[in-house]
């Protein structure tokens, strides 16, 4: 376990927190072991998540300096071999009111439950399960990164919109292939389509010397379509489908067109200038996860700035109310939803070197927000931890 600690100093108040104009901010990380995966191409950043995190201190201490406030960065990251709960029960006792964290679905609802997290005010940057807005959703849980049914919503409104009626799904074996998957099937039924076929892949040879071989045979018997949707969350097969299908075939899902909470080729609404600033913090470009982080972040500034929360129960009223918005670099706001905590965005369909559209696509309308036309929507939503919206 390590800790480093970032400090943003501020000049004159205007809000006066009971927090004595200093905020500490946890960041809670389970570092966990990459899983193997046929290319090596690509390797995960060590700082993946922290790195929008330290932006986002930095950023929001540009603003906290003309109001009088400080942030503190406390950053606690629990190693595989090391126990998560005792790392976040230590953390708790040293002080921490606010956490931004990074870790599995099971880790974090360890954290919500524990009796001591009742009143914390925990902001999830990593885990998309759609089981965390629903069923097993935490009053005291807010979720910065967007939903596989966000994601697959972004997808679905895109196929809609282009007329690509028949469709076929490729499925990893691993669980955020199947989760993701199962996803994307249920946008699909909820935009009124269906798919022709599915397989699921289940090579375990070396793609990188016989893909050219084996994925046209793996695609040979697919029904005749349209768009071929991968899932393949790990990035471990997707990209040895593409130009070695059977029949011509585009890709999308984690291939092809992807949809992404964020990706280094946004750039409109101001987002080159954020993308800038990370360059030139981390010499890399910032990922999905970064953002995430970042926008969970820069939440709290916000949330400081406007409203000067008093505690982390009120802050957290504050972030679920109709009156609070964040400046994403999206194009629209971004806000939170009060009966499952998932925060609205929109979310960009991308390919490796360009935004293809913005979701919610023009044309998709919501009596509330647009954004509200991705993902689990309040008619639908299974989540009671929030109480009775309707």
């Amino acid at each position: 376990m390590t800790r480093m600690m970032l400090v943003a100093t501020g000049l004159a108040a205007l809000a006066v927190p009971a927090w004595a104009d200093t905020l500490r901010i946890d960041w809670l990380e389970r570092q966990t072991v990459p899983p193997p995966v046929l290319s090596n191409l690509e390797e995960t950043p060590e700082d993946l998540g922290l790195a929008g995190a330290r932006l986002g201190v930095k950023d929001i201490a540009t603003t906290g300096k003309f109001m009088g406030h400080d942030y503190v960065l406390n950053e606690t990251r629990v190693a595989p071999e090391d126990d998560f709960l005792s790392a976040a029960k230590a953390v708790i006792a040293d002080g921490a009111k606010v956490l931004v964290v990074k870790a599995p679905a099971p880790d974090l609802l360890a954290l919500a439950d524990l009796p001591e997290a009742k009143d914390l005010l925990i902001l999830n940057a990593f885990a998309p399960d759609d089981s965390l807005r629903g069923a097993d959703c935490r009053a005291n849980v807010l979720h910065s990164v967007p939903s596989l049914a966000m994601r697959a919503d972004a997808l679905g409104q895109y196929v809609l919109a282009k007329k690509w009626t028949r469709l076929a799904l490729v499925s990893g074996p691993n669980p955020e292939d199947k989760a993701f998957a199962e996803a994307m099937k249920a946008s699909l039924t909820k935009f009124g389509l269906t798919l022709e076929g599915e397989k699921a892949w289940a090579f375990d040879a070396d793609m990188r010397r016989v893909a050219s071989e084996e994925v046209p045979l793996f695609t040979q018997d697919l029904p005749a379509h349209d768009l071929l949707l991968v899932a393949d969350e790990r990035g471990d097969f997707g990209r040895y489908i593409a130009y070695n299908t059977w029949s011509p075939s585009l890709l999308a899902g984690s291939e092809g067109i992807v949809p992404k909470g964020w990706s280094p080729v946004v750039e409109h609404f101001g987002a080159a200038q954020l993308q800038s600033r990370f360059i030139a913090d981390t010499s890399r470009q910032m990922q999905a996860e970064d953002f995430a982080a970042w926008a969970a972040v820069n939440a709290i500034g916000e949330e400081v700035a406007r409203f000067g929360g008093e505690d982390a129960p009120s802050m957290r009223a504050n972030l679920l109310s109709d009156k609070f918005r964040l400046a994403g670099f999206l194009g629209t706001p971004l806000s939170f939803r009060d009966w499952d905590g998932q925060m609205r965005q929109p979310v960009p369909l991308v390919t490796p070197r360009a935004v293809v559209m913005l979701a919610p696509l023009e044309g998709f309308l919501h009596e509330r927000s647009e954004l509200d036309t991705l993902g689990t929507d309040l008619r639908e939503s299974t989540c009671t931890a929030f109480g009775d919206k309707t």
